[in-house]
């Protein structure tokens, strides 16, 4: 068993370093599905493995590759940590179907925009539509990174996972960042413990598993290094199309788990 949680953890640890994500939607459907874990556990346990900085080996790739803002990451990493304990404390106090579902289309509708769906079906090329991550990245105040840190950080809270899957599309589509810079920022701003006022919430309820923690969290340090090393090599056209795909793939996730 703790082999595959150690697995388990290193697959998440690819998705972190690739997507910029914390890798819970790896860990928690993993932990539910095959190690008997009920969603508050998983929740707990897949958040507590992030607390150390185990991308910071990812991190470390993308800033020597000139796509990481750090001051950016910071005020994102604020918000991150405000956020976090709201939302773990709406998740063992409500149920959470309908906000899972709001997620969900959500991720729908950046994917679509990502991958120009509409323009298919009009049949126009797709050369003529406008890409949502092209141009000059639109400078903002330093308390917007820290309100989308907020609410990423209470998405986070909610589902043990998800908090990468707000703040890189939002980057991309609202603020203009290149793919790769907003899953860079995204990961450098999980790697402080800004999952720590959630982790004590759910630790306090009695949610959380520590050994598999430990496991999954020194997976995904080997993990994230070889994400990252992917994502770097990826043209951007090409990673932003691999993202959308992904982006679609959680959100089906989403909908067929809290339907």
């Amino acid at each position: 068993m703790e082999i595959g949680i150690l697995i388990v953890g290193i697959v998440a640890g690819v998705m972190s370093g690739l997507f910029g994500i914390g890798g819970g939607i790896i860990m928690v459907p993993s932990l539910i599905a095959f190690f008997g874990m009920d969603m508050l556990n998983a929740n707990a346990t897949s958040l507590a493995a992030m607390l150390l900085p185990v991308g910071v080996l990812g991190v470390i790739s993308y800033y020597k590759a000139g796509y990481i803002n750090i001051k950016e990451s910071l005020w994102i990493s604020i918000g991150l940590l405000a956020g976090s304990f709201f939302g773990a404390e709406l998740a063992i106090s409500v149920d959470v179907k309908v906000l899972s579902k709001l997620y969900a289309a959500f991720l729908l509708y950046v994917a679509v925009g990502y991958l120009n769906i509409p323009a298919l079906f009009r049949r126009k090329n797709n050369s003529n539509i406008e890409n949502p991550i092209s141009g000059e990245k639109i400078q903002r105040s330093f308390w917007i990174y820290i309100v989308v840190g907020i609410f990423a950080g209470i998405i986070a809270g909610l589902f043990g996972k998800g908090g990468g899957l707000v703040i890189v599309p939002v980057l991309i589509k609202f603020f203009r960042y290149d793919a790769k810079a907003a899953s860079a920022t995204s990961l450098a701003a999980l790697q402080l413990p800004v999952g720590l006022p959630s982790v004590i919430v759910y630790a306090q309820g009695g949610y959380l598993n520590w050994i598999y923690a430990g496991l999954m969290a020194l997976g995904i340090v080997f993990g994230v290094f070889f994400g990252t090393k992917l994502a770097i090599k990826l043209p951007s056209t090409t990673f932003k199309k691999v993202y959308a795909v992904f982006l679609l793939g959680v959100a089906v996730y989403m909908v067929v788990k809290y339907i």
